[in-house]
């Protein structure tokens, strides 16, 4: 039996009350040329918190993940992300500003959840934002009602597939908007979408913390 068809939630608690493998994980996933673009110096950077939602589905454990939008006046649009979004004042920390996106753009009342723990910030040079990523566990389905206006598609992971060694592709891009260069991009390759950038890297760290000996 494969090691990622019997992770459990008690075993990603123990996970999550270690120490955080950090960059080392994030690498795993990270864009080639991530590095020449992260700023020295950043200035005036914005904040926000990103969620990974687990529960129960079809007998193990499923997270979800949406496409975004294609409104004009999102940088990422269009793109594979978890639920999350912009800190607010009235957030008492950014695993509560991960929680609360999470309940506007999935339309889900999200009352009866347990939070798991966080993983290591990271900062995304293209809208010049720290993420601050959460892990929380609800006992049951939740029942989606995503905002349009935010969410293109609603994609149901089960956890043993980002686990699968055989999910993380390497295949050569083309990146119009650093002048065409040609990369071999790390992805997941998750329900026919490509997941990459700063939320392949979140969740690599995630499944570095699963698969950890403990």
């Amino acid at each position: 039996m494969l090691r990622t068809q019997v992770i459990s939630l008690d075993r990603l608690r123990r996970a999550l009350a270690q120490a955080l493998p950090g960059m080392t994980a994030q690498q795993h996933m990270s864009p080639p040329y991530r590095s020449g673009i992260v700023p020295r110096e950043i200035v005036n950077p914005n904040f926000g918190g990103v969620l990974i939602l687990l529960y129960p589905h079809h007998g193990g454990l499923h997270f979800v993940l949406i496409r975004r939008s294609d409104h004009p006046a999102d940088r990422h649009k269009g793109q594979i992300s978890l639920p999350g979004g912009r800190h607010e004042d009235s957030d008492a920390d950014y695993r509560a500003t991960a929680l609360r996106e999470a309940r506007e753009e999935l339309g889900i009342a999200l009352v009866d959840y347990e939070l798991l723990g966080s993983l290591s910030t990271l900062y995304i040079p293209p809208s010049n934002f720290y993420i601050y990523p959460a892990v929380a566990y609800t006992p049951a389905r939740p029942d989606f009602v995503p905002d349009p206006a935010e969410v293109a598609e609603l994609i149901e992971v089960p956890l043993s597939t980002l686990l699968d060694p055989g999910t993380r592709i390497v295949e050569e891009w083309m990146m119009p908007q650093y002048n065409n260069t040609r990369v071999m991009m790390p992805h997941y390759h998750i329900a026919g979408h490509k997941v990459w950038g700063a939320t392949a890297m979140v969740l690599a760290e995630f499944a570095a913390l699963a698969n950890a000996e403990l």
